[in-house]
């Protein structure tokens, strides 16, 4: 997915870029900065809804089509911290050592693809409730490797001609972001990131969201207050990775450039959390989502908070520092109160027997197209 380590380590180096190099710039009007922030509160709260009930019926497909269901263990959870640090000091070091202009350059490119791969995914199934227009033909395109035995399957896409629309209209976003880098652009592509991360990215288990949050936790305060690697690396790298919004729109409208902002790692973490807590409330099969809006409330309340310590301290903060205890312990400490704790830890998306059973029914297959190909 569009949003990996590399992406990760990129998160909340700062929420404002005016606080972190305010000389030289023209201080922001109270009216400037609570648009701003409100309009960064709504862009974060957007893809977290739509990804997570987009998670839901992504995995409601792929067991319905017998497929297993890639889940993040504990152990690449509690990895992941490390992993993620090991990107983050390696941009660091890659931009210290070499010209940034070669490597944004690079980075570009690498984001321009990705962003309208990113978008078409979710205009497409918009553009299928369109009334026809043209008469739509499906492809089956495949690519494959070596001959006979030793034959490979590379590429096996199914579209059809509705995709190609929606292929079409990302790509006019990805050129406009490519010759402009207008901030609404890239804004464009950061929720088409956010999105797809917080439906593909699953967590099986809360225990295992837990770890790798909490993991999360201690390398967003280290990285942001122990260093200057985290601010540098944001500072230097220009991709998509982050929402902005002009404080000095009211003043200077679409041209406006004094930006605050929020990384794409502070809405996609805690993001692929409460989408695990509506897998939780639709597996419950009560009709109520409890548990998710307490997590939706949590994250609210967490965002509200670190931009508030930021405006007082004029000082870029760790968001995950606010974020993770309050959305791990409101819908933790809710279960607690209604007695379903056990219920909660014990959740699991794809149970071990439920991934068996899915290779049984696959092997089967396999074995009786062997037979009729024989």
């Amino acid at each position: 997915m569009a949003n990996s380590e590399a992406d990760v380590s990129m998160e909340n180096a700062t929420l404002n870029e005016t606080l972190a190099n305010a000389t030289g710039r023209i201080p922001s009007t109270p009216e400037g900065m609570a648009v701003a922030y409100s309009s960064l509160l709504i862009m974060a709260l957007l893809p977290i809804f739509v990804g997570s009930f987009r998670s839901v019926k992504f995995l409601k497909d792929r067991k319905l089509n017998g497929e297993a269901v890639e889940t993040m263990s504990s152990k690449d959870a509690a990895m992941f911290p490390v992993y993620a640090s090991a990107a983050l000091f390696g941009i660091y070091l890659v931009f210290k050592f070499f010209s940034k202009e070669y490597i944004n350059l690079l980075l570009t490119f690498y984001f321009f693809c990705l962003g309208v791969l990113a978008i078409a995914h979710i205009l497409s199934p918009i553009v299928h409730k369109l009334p026809d227009i043209f008469t739509n033909v499906p492809y089956h395109m495949i690519f494959t490797q070596g001959e006979g035995e030793q034959k490979e399957e590379i590429v096996n896409q199914e579209f059809d001609r509705k995709d190609l629309l929606a292929l079409v209209v990302s790509a006019g976003f990805g050129i406009w972001y490519l010759v402009q880098k207008h901030w609404i652009a890239n804004n464009v592509f950061g929720l088409a990131f956010s999105v797809n991360a917080v439906e593909f990215l699953q967590l099986n288990t809360v225990i295992t969201g837990c770890i790798l949050l909490g993991g999360l936790f201690f390398y967003d305060i280290f990285w942001v207050f122990g260093t200057d690697v985290m601010v540098t690396v944001a500072k230097s790298f220009e991709a998509p990775i982050k929402l902005v919004f002009p404080q000095d729109l009211l003043e200077n409208g679409l041209a406006a450039n004094n930006f605050a902002m929020l990384g794409l790692g502070d809405i996609v973490i805690p993001g692929i959390f409460i989408a695990l807590l509506l897998r939780f409330d639709v597996s419950k099969k009560t009709n109520s989502h409890l548990y998710f809006y307490c997590g939706f409330f949590a994250y609210i309340s967490g965002l509200v908070t670190t931009i508030g310590v930021m405006h007082f301290y004029k000082h870029a903060q760790p968001a995950l520092l606010y974020l993770v205890p309050m959305c791990i312990g409101f819908p933790l400490f809710v279960a607690l109160i209604r007695g379903e704790i056990k219920d909660i830890l014990k959740y699991e998306d794809s149970p071990e027997g439920t991934k068996h059973e899915a290779d049984n029914e696959e092997s089967i297959k396999e074995e009786s197209d062997e037979k009729k190909s024989k």
